[in-house]
């Protein structure tokens, strides 16, 4: 089966990327933490056609086998209206939309990750930050594979998320690849990935969400360590700077879960997306989103007035105190149990063969 793309007779896209090239010739001036992170990234390499079981078919009406409940129309007029069909086309594009943002996602890490290894200044960053770029190539690939073979539906990359990463790419400084990709983007992913790891009961979907958080994890935890170091060197006019950035950067990706494009495609009324943007459930998930990227601006150093404004006022502030720590050593968990299970499936198969 062919797969359908949403045309926006758009194929490719260029941003304008100023950057200074920068050479550490201390090979030798590397941070314990880093180095271990780093040793961890190259141990934790895996392969998507290896690690995850693509033989499996997916429903058509509910590719991501998730409940009813978490989508946002439901009980309203225009989904009462629906047939099943119907229903199924709403699922289908939702995953579709979704995953999508997620691989377009994916390769602007690719992209921001290649950057940071040309333009951070330490030795240690570009070693770990090179084990990255192979993470954000195999994320692009499962998620694209999946897409492409399984749900043969494609989304373009969605506006809000299109400005973020045109910031992030064309800005020469190098902690502002970091900031906008490793913490702000990546954090944020890290808990939509979640709610399909933790509510999916296609077993393709929540592996590959899964297995790309415990990468994810780790990419996190580089850009806390690396921002950490260097912002309480800055003067306080280049740190609220930075803050007046992620303000306005969490604004925008707070927006950008909205799926107009989604409503729109299926020919629903305009203010199917009103609805959307001021119910219940999408507040909801809007504070959920913003779980890890709370205490993470706090423990690097990006905790100032205009901040912790902007997140009382998305009613999110109260994340400030939550274990950072303890959510990506879950995440790491998750991964692994499911590694397990794997490979009693696998050694049952073989079992039965023999």
């Amino acid at each position: 089966m062919s797969t359908h793309a949403i045309d926006t007779g758009e194929h490719g896209w260029g941003v304008d990327s100023p950057s200074l090239t920068m050479f550490d010739f201390d090979y030798q001036d590397g941070r314990d933490q880093l180095l271990r992170l780093y040793d961890k990234g190259t141990r934790r390499q895996w392969i998507g056609s290896d690690r995850i079981d693509w033989s499996g078919e997916v429903d058509p009406d509910n590719p991501l086998g998730v409940p009813d409940d978490i989508i946002p129309i439901v009980g309203t007029e225009w989904w009462n209206k629906m047939g099943e069909a119907d229903r199924g086309e709403v699922r289908r594009h939702l995953a579709s939309w979704q995953f999508s943002q997620f691989m377009h996602g994916e390769q602007g890490a690719l992209i921001c990750t290649a950057k940071i290894v040309q333009t951070v200044p330490d030795i240690d960053s570009k070693f770990y930050a090179a084990t990255q770029v192979i993470d954000e190539a195999r994320h692009v690939e499962v998620y694209s594979r999946y897409l492409h073979d399984k749900i043969n539906l494609v989304y373009p990359l969605n506006a809000n998320l299109r400005s973020l990463l045109d910031d992030v790419i064309s800005d020469s400084r190098w902690d502002m690849t970091y900031l906008g990709m490793q913490v702000l983007i990546e954090g944020l992913a890290l808990a939509a990935f979640a709610l399909i790891r933790n509510q999916a009961g296609d077993p393709m979907a929540k592996s590959i969400n899964a297995y790309v958080m415990q990468d994810e994890a780790r990419h996190v935890m580089f850009g806390r360590l690396a921002l950490r170091d260097y912002y309480p060197q800055l003067t306080e006019a280049e740190r609220g700077e930075r803050e007046e950035f992620c303000v306005d950067a969490c604004y925008r990706m707070r927006d950008r879960f909205l799926g107009e494009e989604v409503w729109s495609t299926l020919g629903l009324p305009p203010e199917v997306a009103t609805y959307v943007d001021t119910s219940e459930l999408q507040r909801t998930f809007r504070g959920f989103l913003f779980m890890r990227i709370v205490p993470i601006l706090r423990d690097i150093g990006l905790w100032g007035d205009k901040i912790q404004k902007a997140f009382a006022d998305m009613g999110v502030l109260g994340f400030a105190d939550s274990d950072i720590d303890a959510a990506m050593a879950d995440d790491e968990a998750a991964a692994e149990q499911l590694d397990v299970l794997r490979m009693a499936h696998i050694k049952a198969v073989a079992s039965d063969g023999s």
